[in-house]
């Protein structure tokens, strides 16, 4: 077959399967519907604000803090907004108002943290779903952006990239080297509340293509600044911001690592991936020794490896979470993230266990799973405050 018949032919697939779907989302999504945030219960309030559930039943008994609806069984039910108008209620009556309105005060910096990996597969996508769904829940303001063409996090937070960005809204608008748009453009709110993304697309492939052409013409600012500015033209709104890398070190992701003030590196502990990792590292290292002889200073707060998809059962999985621990010490996460059908479940149908309830599966697996999550994120909670300069 002629190089130019096949060249057609995968063209005419890729066109034909855009095309279905264009049509399968349209059939079954109808064309304004967008997800929407679940009440929580007390419980689940109680440990978003940080506080036992006896002591918010206090608290609405004494008038202290907003009230919330009931449902039919006569159970309060909290929605992400209520949870922040109490948040905004007790630091008013509080000494300190940080242990509830946690983001940065004063001159404490923006963390922007990469969620990077060299592999597919690796639980970076869920890793930056989940962790930047926790924050936000926690009274962070917080800002996801979405650097991978494939737009899996974009697909999670509700928005359906071959219908929603054929033309335009992407992060690629903000980064681009012609006649870039704002950042403050490209910025959409998701249905979490304190939760904002900056979208993913296909045309993100763009970038790569369009970046060596523009090295050649010296285009400024050069592509390892241009989504750093990008950020921080918005720094002002965000607390956090988390960065869903692709999986390649290619010029979105060397993007993201400049931009980035911290690193998490999710790894699943196996011997393919670990060895995938060892080239990464050897890759990634060589290339911002580049870009620093470039004039380009690279300060990180930390990097920290995350053990993903975890099954501690798993001798040979152990084994190998041991050998990371071996030769990166503190670096990696004294907790991982396990391995949970309640997360893949959830995850089947683009949605987190935020979003799914309790009630919705195995509570005992459920609740498994998400104190992994907790422990994980509270655990980047003490780096962050310490990059902050608190105790």
């Amino acid at each position: 077959m002629a190089a130019e018949q096949v060249f057609a032919e995968l063209q005419s697939d890729a066109s034909t399967l855009h095309e279905s779907i264009r049509m399968h989302l349209e059939r079954n999504f109808a064309p304004d519907a967008r997800k929407f945030l679940r009440t929580f219960s007390s419980s689940e309030a109680a440990e978003f604000l940080g506080m036992a559930p006896g002591h918010l039943r206090k608290l609405h008994a004494e008038d202290k803090i907003p009230d919330a609806p009931l449902d039919e069984r006569g159970r309060k039910l909290y929605s992400a907004e209520d949870l922040a108008q109490i948040r905004l209620a007790l630091a008013r009556t509080t000494r300190d108002p940080s242990l509830y309105l946690r983001g940065r005060v004063g001159t404490e910096p923006l963390q922007i943290i990469s969620c990077v990996s060299f592999k597919g597969g690796s639980a970076k996508t869920t890793t930056a779903a989940y962790l930047s769904q926790w924050y936000a829940l926690h009274g962070y303001r917080v800002l996801v952006i979405d650097m991978d063409p494939q737009a899996s996090l974009s697909s999670m937070t509700g928005l359906r990239p071959e219908i929603d960005f054929t033309h335009k809204g992407t992060i690629y608008d903000a980064i681009r080297y012609e006649n870039p748009l704002p950042m403050s453009e490209v910025v959409r709110k998701t249905y979490f509340h304190g939760l904002d993304i900056a979208a993913g697309g296909l045309i993100l492939s763009e970038y790569e293509t369009e970046t060596p052409y523009a090295l050649r013409r010296g285009s400024e600012p050069p592509f390892y600044l241009r989504l750093r500015e990008a950020i921080l033209s918005v720094e002002a709104s965000y607390d956090l911001v988390f960065i869903d890398c692709p999986p390649q070190l290619g010029f979105l992701t060397l993007s993201s690592l400049v931009a980035s003030s911290s690193i998490i590196i999710p790894v699943v502990p196996n011997f393919i991936d670990v060895a995938s990792l060892a080239q990464f590292l050897t890759m990634t290292s060589s290339l911002l020794d580049t870009i620093r002889d470039a004039g380009m200073t690279l300060d990180y707060d930390f990097l920290r490896y995350l053990v993903s998809r975890f099954e501690p059962s798993d001798g040979p999985q152990a084994q190998v979470a041991g050998l990371l621990r071996a030769n990166f010490g503190k670096r990696v996460m004294t907790e991982a993230f396990l391995k949970s059908t309640a997360v893949s479940d959830a995850g089947l149908t683009h949605q987190t266990l935020f979003e799914v309830g309790r009630g919705s599966m195995n509570r005992n697996t459920y609740d498994r799973a998400m104190e992994s999550i907790n422990a994980v994120a509270r655990e980047l909670e003490q780096d962050i405050h310490k990059a902050w300069g608190r105790d």
